[in-house]
């Protein structure tokens, strides 16, 4: 994560969560930490918090509060805090991890990872968090229900599979997974349909999904998944960026001469939007020109097939990228400039 410029904080807090509580300790200018305090993440227990906070006298917009970014449980002492114009950073764990273990931290509970995160504030003042937009709850809680409500769905597949290998089957037994697929399909469609009002409810995210669907390949689905989890591309200011944040960006890794190990994507970036552009490639390669052309010759050149995939989701996460922030539509009969695609301006 990049860090701003340095901000005149007074305060700096670190927080670490868990499941119903979390553990702060915070420090005044170059004094000593203050004893970690528990908490319960319930509206009392947050009062009790910001408290404490306002003892020290110090101002919210001069408090930098970290903490990590954990999933739904931290989401709501983000929310409140910032509200109260406290200055909230929810960085990457992994951040969190690299620092603790510059400092040569061998031991992990909450007492010891909360003064942590608070040195962490104090030296690398990390970029202040902001709440995403009502819409985006509304379509990632839609678009990850369906995720599950697919995956579930295939799990009953493959037992009706397995079931009618049997010599006897039996007939209610059956009829029950069938039933059961059958409903979990029904409620799919309830949730993609469900997908495209929702976007109209914001007129920016509503327009970039426009955009995004007029590159051949990228559907609703494919567009909404971009959106939500890069909040419109706010949170990727480059093409480049935007590959990294997928996990499809070439990490080299040498040194010297003796290390030379071979780019590779690796694990990293954002699993679901990784997975939603390589996805799109099935139709991109057979549909997009210029996705077309970039996987017959990687496929003549003798990579392999997932390889192929992989570069061509990156080219595609540019793509979009430059639609969505350009305000364009997508144009394959433009020349390519800088490695991305000329768009043509909307009427």
């Amino acid at each position: 994560m990049s860090t701003q410029p340095l901000i005149p904080y007074t305060l700096f807090v670190g927080v670490d969560i868990a499941a119903a509580t979390a553990t702060a300790v915070w420090q005044l200018g170059d004094a000593s930490p203050s004893r970690p305090l528990t908490f319960d993440q319930t509206a009392a227990g947050m009062r009790a918090f910001q408290n404490q906070l306002s003892a020290t006298a110090v101002q919210p917009a001069q408090t930098l509060i970290v903490m990590e970014a954990t999933g739904s449980y931290g989401m709501t002492l983000a929310t409140t805090l910032h509200a109260a114009d406290y200055a909230v950073a929810v960085i990457n764990p992994a951040q969190a991890h690299a620092f603790a273990k510059a400092l040569l931290k061998r031991v992990k509970t909450d007492p010891i990872d909360a003064p942590t995160l608070t040195r962490l504030a104090a030296m690398l003042h990390p970029a202040p968090w902001e709440p995403p937009p009502a819409i985006y709850h509304e379509l990632v809680q839609r678009l990850g229900q369906r995720n599950d409500l697919m995956t579930v769905r295939q799990q009953f597949r493959n037992q009706l599979h397995a079931l009618v290998q049997h010599p006897v089957v039996v007939a209610s037994v059956r009829q029950r997974l069938e039933t059961l697929i059958t409903t979990l399909s029904d409620e799919i469609v309830v949730l993609e349909a469900e997908i495209a009002p929702v976007l109209t409810q914001d007129a920016t995210w509503a327009a970039a999904a426009e955009r995004l669907q007029s590159i051949p390949g990228v559907g609703l689905l494919t567009a909404s998944w971009m959106i939500v989890l890069t909040l419109n591309f706010r949170l990727c200011p480059r093409a480049d960026a935007a590959a990294a944040y997928a996990g499809l960006a070439p990490n080299d890794y040498r040194s010297g001469t003796s290390v030379q190990k071979r780019a590779c994507i690796g694990h990293t970036g954002n699993r679901r939007v990784r997975t939603a552009l390589y996805l799109a490639t099935l139709s991109g390669t057979q549909h997009n020109p210029i996705l077309r052309a970039m996987y017959d010759r990687l496929r003549a050149a003798g990579k392999p097939m997932k390889v192929a995939r992989c570069a061509v989701a990156r080219t595609l996460v540019r793509i979009a990228w430059a639609v969505v922030t350009k305000e364009h539509v997508f144009d394959p009969t433009h020349h390519h400039v800088a490695g991305l695609p000329v768009v043509r301006g909307t009427a």
